[in-house]
């Protein structure tokens, strides 16, 4: 029933939406393929003079905009192609946000120009997730960052640290060029810009006297503008994401948690709920005093929350509470057993009409299949349920070492070294790297020292 709501609370978004993938669609010239249509200057000034008429911002054209469209529409068409799809799963927080402290909503594009819409890119100076913040400035603006978190990371709080910088450096100087341009190089060097040039505030006015890299910033937001607005013109279209918005789902937790087990809960991957989960640097959300968020795809959120104990606990049973040198008592460790249910294609099948006949959603089947689109074939097998069941008693993974006394650890399926080192007090990462020189894997049945003998 769940489900069957969840799906009615995204018809009218999916319905009301004008985003598709379809080249038919898009293709309103009849380029074929490989075509990469030239535009003449004249035509291109004239599109950026309509798109300026309906923005705060100033969209010029010049030379140097030209060579950023360029950029974008003639030698890095397969990246375009792949942002503008990535929209789709950006944009909806991009502009919520935006709206909220009365920014221009154009701003959206600033994130394609900084990270190409990957919430997981790292600039060579440092600048981390999709609105590239400094670790000082992030900061700053309350996002946290240690060994297993960087907030950076996270498309809700970055996005709305993003929205309070940008409105600050807005106040500093009355127009949204130059805040663009000292989000890139800080308002000391737009400062230095401004007094060389004669205390003028106009972006290209103190255009020379910018550092060489944020000279060609307000250019290439620009650009993206324009790319936005008119892919088609140069046959360029959205490849689908993987996810759009409205496909991805949240959950708040407040406890240890192994996306990797979430993963083998939800019957999705672990990878991709790490790409999903950037924040978390190690793939792991670690004890933490207060709740946070963790994204997961719609159908798999569902899954979690209704065996949230179920992962809550086998975490927690996991944990050994001796610290001593003595043989553990064996305990319990709920885990999940999953166990799958396949459907071959018929001819004159599709994805809904077997969604149909096994009570699940398309998407639902699309997640479960690893597929992009809704094309399948006679013949093929699809995965059309998970059956995740409780798993049976194990026996303590931990045991001493008879003559040394050191602390030995039985490595068990999904052991990864850090849910290793939570396991005993007092023990890291680095003990373990540094008491196992020579482990190659954690391979189930491999002993490895978590401990060295005492005295």
């Amino acid at each position: 029933m769940v489900v069957r709501l969840d799906e009615l609370a995204s018809l009218a978004w999916i319905k009301n939406s004008t985003f598709t993938t379809d080249t038919a669609f898009h293709n309103k010239y009849g380029f074929a393929a490989a075509d990469v249509p030239y535009w003449p200057p004249s035509e291109v000034s004239h599109r950026l003079a309509v798109l300026d008429g309906a923005t705060p911002f100033d969209l010029v054209y010049n030379p140097v905009v030209q060579s950023y469209i360029d950029l974008y529409v003639v030698r890095k068409r397969e990246m375009s192609s792949r942002m503008l799809g990535l929209a789709e799963l950006y944009f909806p927080t991009f502009e919520e946000y935006l709206d909220r402290y009365g920014i221009p909503l154009e701003m959206k594009y600033l994130a394609v120009v900084e990270s190409a819409l990957n919430p997981a890119a790292r600039s060579r100076a440092g600048a981390v997730g999709l609105w590239q913040f400094m670790l000082p400035t992030g900061k700053m603006y309350g996002l946290k960052a240690d060994s297993y978190v960087d907030e950076r990371h996270d498309v809700y709080k970055s996005t709305e640290a993003a929205c309070r910088y940008l409105k600050y450096l807005h106040s500093l100087y009355g127009n949204w060029e130059l805040a663009l341009a000292a989000y890139n190089c800080g308002p000391g060097n737009v400062n230095k810009a401004i007094r060389r040039s004669g205390g003028v505030k106009d972006y290209w006015k103190i255009y020379d006297h910018l550092p060489r890299e944020t000279r060609g910033y307000v250019p290439a937001f620009i650009a993206v503008n324009y790319l936005f607005s008119h892919h088609a013109d140069h046959n360029i279209y959205p490849v689908a994401p993987v996810y759009c918005a409205y496909e991805v789902d949240t959950v708040r937790v407040c406890y240890p948690l192994d996306l990797a087990a979430v993963a083998v809960l939800t019957g999705g991957s672990a990878q991709e709920l790490r790409d999903l989960n950037p924040t978390f640097k190690l793939g792991v959300v670690p004890d933490v005093n207060d709740p946070v968020t963790i994204y997961l795809p719609k159908d798999a959120a569902g899954i979690y929350v209704n065996n949230e104990e179920t992962m809550r606990y086998s975490y927690q049973a996991a944990q050994p509470q001796a610290t001593t040198e003595t043989p553990q008592k064996p305990h319990a460790e709920v885990g999940t057993e999953v166990t799958e249910q396949k459907h071959t294609v018929r001819s004159g099948e599709s994805l809904g009409s077997i969604a149909s006949k096994y009570g699940t959603s398309v998407s639902a089947l699309r997640s479960m299949n690893g597929l992009r689109g809704d094309m399948i074939r006679p013949g093929q097998k699809l995965i059309v349920k998970r059956h995740t069941k409780k798993a049976v008693e194990r026996t303590a993974t931990a045991e001493p070492d008879s003559n040394s006394k050191a602390l030995y650890h039985v490595v068990q399926s999904g052991d990864t070294l850090w849910s290793i080192a939570q396991r005993y007090q007092g023990v890291s990462v680095e003990d373990l790297r540094r008491l196992n020189t020579d482990l190659d894997g954690l391979k189930p049945g491999t002993r490895i020292k978590v401990r060295a003998p005492q005295g």
